[in-house]
């Protein structure tokens, strides 16, 4: 079966990563991953959680967020309706471990950096690009301490891996890299993969959604996701150097 948008199975869709998107945060980043459109923005503020005070460690943690209308129907901001669904919550987790593991928390010294990540436009992997567009964000906002000489160490310590994350699946039993919604939603097989730089792993979720996989089918899938992550991990350097 042909994908919808005409890729080979191995190839992610065209992404884009546009720092300083927005003027007032120490590091933004509109990162599109095809027609899914997160905005990551992080802020730094001196200080640290109140359990944290005196550790000499900062903290770096995350909150997504899908506007009303990224989706085909419209939903209810989950602000008006009082409370957090468990998805957001989830997915609020994931970031913000994936970025924490890119960071020397001592070397940051007791400084918090808050990520946001807005989907504007929802099209399938929004979580994925959150990671991947948020680490892009983090490096700025750490750039930024460092021109202001609030580290405990040196930018490059703080800062002392990447972090890049991906979705995968298996349709019709093909593995694919980077799903789009239309895949999403019919996959047997859905799975985000989270890596670093180097090709070290921070997190594999991955779930038998209309039917169970196996080890040779997990494995496939692991190393398409450490691929499509070591090309997004280039993909940052470069959008990182410009």
């Amino acid at each position: 079966m042909a994908r919808p948008d005409g890729r080979t199975p191995d190839q992610l869709r065209q992404v884009t990563l546009t720092r300083n998107w927005s003027m007032h945060p120490e590091g933004s980043v509109l990162v599109e991953f095809g027609a899914t459109r997160v905005l990551c923005t992080a802020s730094v503020t001196e200080g640290v959680p109140r359990w944290r005070k005196g550790s000499g460690l900062g903290w770096v943690t995350a909150e997504y967020a899908m506007l009303p209308r990224a989706t085909t129907t419209r939903s209810d901001r989950e602000s008006v309706k009082g409370r957090i669904g468990g998805r957001t919550h989830e997915i609020s987790r994931l970031i913000g471990r994936s970025l924490r593991a890119c960071l020397d928390l001592a070397a940051l010294g007791e400084n918090s950096i808050m990520v946001d990540c807005d989907v504007l436009q929802a099209d399938g992997g929004t979580r994925t690009a959150a990671i991947t567009g948020g680490y892009v964000a983090v490096a700025d906002a750490v750039a930024w301490l460092g021109r202001k000489r609030a580290l405990s160490g040196k930018p490059e310590a703080a800062l002392h891996r990447s972090v890049a994350a991906v979705s995968v699946g298996i349709i019709g039993g093909e593995p694919r890299l980077d799903l789009c919604y239309e895949e999403d939603v019919i996959a047997d097989v859905d799975m985000n993969i989270v890596c670093t730089g180097t090709g070290d792993f921070v997190e594999v979720q991955g779930t038998g959604e209309q039917s169970v996989f196996k080890r040779a089918e997990l494995d496939a899938l692991v190393d398409l996701g450490a691929a499509g992550c070591a090309a997004l991990t280039e993909l940052q350097r470069k959008a990182l150097a410009s």
